[in-house]
């Protein structure tokens, strides 16, 4: 059995080992691959894995050998799951393995946006410090947590983990979910609408699925329904915010700061209007990236296949 890895860099870029999917088949990683490339590398292959390249009707149409395709991520977009399906080829993700990772992150960045403990550090270092009159200083304003209201837009694993660390903080907490749950709603946690996560959050977290409903969910609108000086943070897909809009209500001072680990087009481009935005942070898509995370990741991926071959196929999408 042929096993071929589309673009295994992005998991492994040397800190892990593929050895355990080495004893399922006769592997091949290739650490990129252009799309122009696919069908080349795949055309005979049994079991193809892929995280970002593209394997598209055209793609599996020329590479009749495919029987199962192993999603390295979550999210499986750039996988055309119903032609897979009309072929009988299951295309399988991995769904839980950044849980803690990103939350984790996601909290990272609200201190950032709290602290600016970066430029801070800077500062130090330029010298800003040792000549500084006073015993200690600040060039940006700080906030403290304790007391102040966190909307959730998501709670599935990942907005439910961010809520449990916030609420450490003494935040309280105002859900948004199509799921409620009500074992999860207690004094500083509650189920809301739209609307009144709009009104009452002073920072909004973004922890849910890029479904038509949500696409663009922060926007001009909603934006003028939020508090002034509310902070907005992104961990989940940069299509959920109109960039342009949240550029706008940065520089005039309606949102006081935002943190995005997602845009709409990765990686980054130029012109994309968040790069002329005050008091942003942007980071490259790295929260789902601890070395613990991705190990949870090529160990799902691996039990995929050995489920598969099996005869009892988990985490199927298709």
């Amino acid at each position: 059995m042929k096993i071929v890895v589309l673009d295994g860099y992005t998991l492994n870029p040397g800190d892990l080992s593929w050895d355990e999917l080495e004893t399922l088949g006769e592997l091949t990683v290739y650490d990129r691959t252009p799309i122009d490339k696919v069908v080349e590398r795949i055309g005979d292959a049994d079991i193809v894995y892929t995280n970002k390249t593209p394997i598209t009707k055209e793609i599996l149409d020329l590479c009749p050998n495919i029987k199962f395709i192993g999603e390295l991520a979550t999210g499986y977009n750039n996988i055309d799951i119903i032609t897979a399906k009309n072929k009988n080829i299951p295309v399988c993700n991995v769904p839980t393995y950044g849980t803690n990772a990103v939350a984790q992150f996601t909290i990272t960045l609200l201190l950032e946006l709290c602290h600016h403990v970066g430029a801070h550090s800077d500062a130090v270092k330029e010298g800003d410090w040792t000549n500084n009159i006073d015993w200690c200083f600040w060039n940006h304003p700080m906030v403290e947590l304790d007391g102040k209201t966190m909307g959730i837009i998501g709670f599935g694993r990942i907005g439910q983990r961010t809520a449990k660390i916030a609420q450490a903080l003494g935040m309280n907490i105002l859900a948004l979910s199509n799921n409620r749950r009500p074992e999860f709603e207690t004094e500083t946690c509650k189920y809301v609408d739209l609307e009144e996560l709009l009104a009452k959050s002073d920072v909004i977290s973004l922890h849910c699925p890029l479904f038509p409903e949500t696409r663009g969910i922060i926007n001009k609108n909603t934006i003028g329904k939020m508090k002034d000086g509310v902070m907005i943070i992104n961990t989940s897909r940069g299509q959920l915010i109109v960039e342009e809009d949240l550029r706008d209500a940065l520089n005039s001072g309606k949102i006081a700061g935002a943190a995005c680990d997602v845009v709409s087009i990765e990686p980054i481009q130029l012109d994309n209007p968040l790069l002329d935005a005050k008091n942003i942070i942007i980071t490259p898509h790295i929260a789902w990236a601890p070395r613990e995370s991705r190990q949870r990741l090529m160990d799902i991926a691996v039990k995929n296949l050995r489920s598969f071959i099996e005869g009892n196929p988990i985490n199927v999408v298709n």
